[in-house]
């Protein structure tokens, strides 16, 4: 393969990556998810039998361009493949299968089986029909939610507690059931006569679900299910606090690294070390700009300071000049360290990702790392000296 195949085909796996923050990435999504909701509300309105002949035409129509869509997408994914993180060791062809035979690949090949059920004449009418290619295309849209993963590494770092939780809601539910069938069992066979029934009671009440379908009418088994409920509320209290400990962490890891991988693209900080810049990690936060977009304005507080990780910014100075600034430049550091109002308006050219420092956190960084504040002060001084070059020479101007 040649080295304008590879990048080809690296471009379109940048393309198709779900967390690549790119402009052409974000449009492909919105496109992608379009696409979905448009096969899923045609198979939903075509499973209604009363529908005229000529609407049902359009609708199957828009479900077989859906299916093409989802087969080309499953195509350039599979053609990716080898652009995989994991897979970069293995050969195209173990690449493209062990990428064929995971989640996202048999997902795909789900959502592609429509078109192989059309092609081999199945009849899109029905219920039983929209619900076959719902459940298909619907597993798709767990490709546009890296919170699933997520979750996977909650539930695998928090599986002790999520097990102990378990166990107890095991140990309540089977006690109660056991406890309402004996009590119960009696008065009401139908409901409580066996211990399959006295457990769905037990799986409602437990849940705070509250059906009304099962009520036991004895003081023994209202008593067991007034402890039930109680037991219920804490049960669900407990699972609900290790989930989201755990989901606040990993989204706290997920965050430190996103932008860790956004720092070590500033100069100014890889010269720093990594122990400094474990510190300094974690007071930035990144923002996304699209391009044409006005960052700072002339006169706004120096609240803050940017570094520019990708994209390009425009300095529009007082004078009518202009300044561009690139990756791993910063702009706004004049205004934070003389405490002073913006000097110039600040613009994106092109989608941009930006780091933004607080002056409250500046500060205290400062505190601790004298490094950093003295970098950006010894910036700060050449550019002013630079600008009285500009002003003496009639460009004049500050980059905020």
């Amino acid at each position: 393969m040649t080295a304008a195949e590879k990048t080809l085909r690296a471009q379109v796996f940048d393309l198709l990556r779900p967390s690549d923050p790119t402009p052409g990435a974000r449009r492909w999504r919105t496109i992608h998810l379009a696409v979905l909701a448009i096969g899923l509300l045609a198979v939903i309105l075509l499973s209604i039998d009363e529908l005229l002949a000529p609407p049902r035409a359009i609708l199957r129509a828009a479900i077989w361009g859906v299916t093409v869509f989802f087969l080309l997408e499953y195509a350039a994914r599979l053609w990716v493949a080898p652009e995989l993180l994991h897979m970069t060791d293995a050969s195209p062809f173990k690449a493209r299968l062990r990428w064929a035979t995971s989640l996202p690949g048999l997902i795909g090949l789900l959502a592609v089986m429509p078109a192989v059920m059309l092609a081999g004449g199945y009849s899109i009418i029905g219920a039983d029909a929209a619900s076959i290619f719902c459940i298909l295309w619907i597993l798709k849209l767990g490709l546009h939610a890296p919170a699933f993963g997520t979750l996977a590494r909650v539930i695998s770092n928090e599986r002790a507690p999520i097990a102990s939780v378990l166990i107890v809601f095991a140990i309540l539910l089977m006690s109660a059931a056991t406890g309402a069938h004996i009590a119960e069992r009696a008065g009401q066979p139908q409901q409580f006569g066996t211990l399959p029934n006295a457990m769905w009671w037990s799986v409602v009440t437990l849940t705070t679900t509250g059906y009304g379908d099962v009520v036991p009418l004895t003081p023994i088994g209202r008593i067991i299910g007034s402890l039930l409920m109680i037991s219920g509320i804490a049960v669900l209290a407990l699972m609900t606090g290790v989930l989201a400990t755990g989901f606040a962490q990993e989204e706290r890891r997920r965050e430190y690294l996103r932008v860790w991988d956004q720092v070590a693209r500033v100069p100014i900080f890889t010269s720093l070390g990594v122990v400094t810049l474990s510190e300094i990690v974690g007071k930035l936060r990144t923002r996304y700009y699209p391009a044409r977009v006005t960052v700072l304005r002339r006169g706004d507080p120096g609240d803050s300071m940017f570094f520019i990780t990708s994209g390009e910014v425009e300095v529009r100075l007082p004078t009518g000049g202009t300044v561009r600034l690139g990756e791993g430049a910063f702009f706004g550091e004049m205004s934070l360290l003389n405490r002073q109002p913006r000097t110039a308006s600040i613009a994106t050219v092109k989608p941009t990702t930006l780091l933004v420092l607080y002056a409250s956190d500046f500060y205290e960084i400062a505190s601790h790392i004298p490094a950093l504040a003295e970098a950006l002060e010894s910036e700060a001084r050449r550019r002013r000296d630079e600008n009285l070059e500009r002003q003496s020479g009639g460009a004049g101007g500050s980059h905020s």
